[in-house]
């Protein structure tokens, strides 16, 4: 091997572990409340992020949403399958809140699916015109950076890089809490919640 060659491959090496050193974790726990919440990273302001190209899938079996939470980055598409006997219906009241946002996937049958683009960050109330007493809901992160937590409250999002953040800490029914953070390898961020 030549030496140039040798010492871009050095070179290549050291920009490597300097940037897996500057990336973090942010660890923590959701107290207050039962059940799954979602934490996720705001954006800094003026950053955007590329969608992501996986498109996560919401089946309503059973008479449920399954998963009953999902979160994802925005710009993803997610599929709405039904793989009950029935036809099902899914709309949302709003995003996040935004009563503009509204939106109605209409009704289909078994086997079908529905995909849909969530370009707006925020909770979005998922329901069944034919099954009222159906609910779930698609969670909305302005960043990649975001997790569901366990059924302890206990959550991590990897990989987020070193520097400044304000977290949001949401749970169904509960008002969002957020706190600054600041990232520089393992760091924790615990949220105390209620409804």
């Amino acid at each position: 091997m030549t030496r140039t060659f040798m010492m871009v491959m050095a070179v290549v090496a050291v920009t490597m572990l300097s940037l897996a050193a500057s990336a973090g974790t942010i660890s923590g726990k959701i107290s207050g409340v039962s059940g799954e919440s979602v934490v996720y990273v705001e954006a800094p302001a003026g950053k955007t992020f590329p969608a992501p190209t996986q498109e996560p899938v919401i089946d309503q079996k059973g008479l449920m949403f399954q998963p009953h939470i999902t979160a994802v980055q925005v710009g993803t598409t997610v599929q709405f399958l039904n793989s009950d006997n029935v036809a099902h219906n899914v709309f949302w009241s709003s995003v996040g809140g935004n009563k503009k946002l509204t939106h109605n996937l209409g009704t289909w049958p078994k086997g079908d699916k529905r995909p849909f683009k969530f370009d707006n960050p925020g909770a979005v109330p998922l329901l069944c015109n034919v099954h009222p007493e159906m609910a779930g809901y698609v969670v909305v992160s302005p960043t990649p950076y975001f997790a569901v937590t366990d059924k302890s409250g206990a959550y991590k999002i990897e990989n987020v890089p070193d520097g400044s953040y304000t977290v949001t800490a949401w749970h169904e029914g509960a008002k969002n809490k957020t706190q600054p953070v600041a990232v520089a390898g393992d760091t924790k961020a615990d949220f105390a919640l209620s409804k």
